[in-house]
């Protein structure tokens, strides 16, 4: 806080008037099943955002950025989206997003400070949104409840930026507590807060610095006939979480997705076995077992390989790794550490959950990923977080 006060002063002359906070965050499983309305699970984590806003007397926005020592400028009564402007677009686009909804915003001083940078793809981007939504209300003395501030977010990320408006990044960054996880339900629009009750685990993000090359078109899947087909597929079933299920029988899944390509068949297949490792995952954290918990997100990782083509040799280097760091790799019905592919997009992240004693191992694979791949890492330790908060 005391480094956000200081560049603010710097850059503006003026302390600020209001300064809020917002978490990084992954997803564990189920990051690209939300088009067939399933679910997401996600952390909130200790890599926080910080801004700062001091008001106007005009309608001009200035923005500064301190880790990238980088400034922006817009006005509000012509705000557009500019490929040029970067980061300063979500800043824009969440001052839009209240404009748009009938609210009549002043001009504002804006200073962004945060250790981690939006392009690592840990959820950074959308904590600049959050908290800047939260700061503006502040400032602004907007009376919105959090239907309304949702619905900020929403015009904001469909309307300004013009992508899709997860609801699984804005749910985790703004309903999170600390040392809990939350499932989002895309088909009720809905998420729960779930305790997250391994002792003894250390949480480690990776940015394994492997270029993002997209090798597939994500919406070639997300076509309304393939939610059809796998609707088809859903069992009803009171005693499951959520209420329904997918068909297990191969005969009948077979049967329902052979009028798709081999590709989507697999992918489709992919989207179904998420479905159930997020039931595991459930099961497993309210029954505070780990090895159940660690088989659903390394089961997840495996379909995300070998079905839906989103990872890449580096990251199958590392988790790899992280298996034999167990005393018995090749025994999967009880490991006591895991990890997955994450990120933006199709990520080149990687997140583990290790032993405590096996931390200090894992870093020496790093080094060894490193002189093998020719890749520098970039490693977090985390911790599950508290969501936005005025500070």
């Amino acid at each position: 806080m005391d480094a956000l006060v200081t560049a603010h002063k710097q850059e503006y002359g003026e302390a600020p008037d209001v300064m809020a906070q917002a978490p990084g965050r992954f997803h564990l499983i189920g990051e690209h099943t939300w088009f067939f309305k399933d679910k997401t699970l996600s952390m909130a984590v200790d890599l926080p955002v910080y801004i700062a806003l001091s008001a106007r007397s005009d309608s001009n926005l200035r923005f500064y950025f301190v880790q990238l020592n980088e400034r922006k400028r817009a006005n509000i009564p012509s705000l557009k989206l500019k490929k040029e402007d970067k980061w300063a677009n979500a800043l824009k686009a969440i001052v839009y997003g209240f404009t748009s909804g009938g609210f009549d915003c002043g001009g504002m001083n804006v200073t962004v400070y945060s250790e981690i940078l939006p392009s690592a793809g840990f959820g950074i981007t959308t904590a600049i949104k959050v908290a800047m939504a939260w700061a503006v209300r502040d400032l602004m003395r907007f009376k919105c409840n959090e239907q309304q501030m949702l619905q900020v977010l929403e015009r904001a990320n469909r309307l300004f930026l013009q992508t899709e408006n997860y609801k699984a990044d804005n749910f985790t960054a703004i309903y999170s507590k600390r040392n809990s996880l939350v499932l989002t339900d895309h088909a009720k629009n809905t998420c729960e807060v779930i305790p997250f009750p391994f002792k003894g685990r250390t949480i480690m993000l990776t940015d394994a610095r492997v270029p993002r090359i997209v090798t597939w078109n994500e919406v070639t899947l997300q076509q309304p006939e393939n939610v059809l087909l796998l609707g088809e597929l859903k069992e009803r079933r009171s005693n499951i979480y959520g209420g329904w299920h997918y068909e297990e029988n191969k005969g009948d899944v077979n049967e329902v997705l052979s009028v798709v390509n081999e590709d989507t068949r697999r992918r489709l297949i992919c989207v179904m076995n998420e479905h159930k490792c997020i039931l595991d995952a459930e099961s497993a954290l309210r029954k505070n077992d780990f090895s159940a918990f660690a088989r659903s997100v390394i089961a997840s990782h495996k379909s995300m390989r070998d079905l839906y083509d989103i990872s890449c040799p580096e990251i199958d280097w590392i988790l790899k790794r992280v298996q034999e760091l167990d005393e018995s790799p090749d025994d999967l019905r009880n490991p006591v550490n895991c990890g997955r592919i994450t990120g933006k997009g199709f990520g080149r992240c990687v997140y583990t959950i290790l032993r405590n004693s096996d931390v200090g191992k894992f870093r020496e694979k790093l080094a060894d990923y490193e002189r093998i791949f020719g890749f520098t890492p970039a490693s977090y330790e985390v911790k599950p977080s508290a969501g936005v908060k005025l500070l």
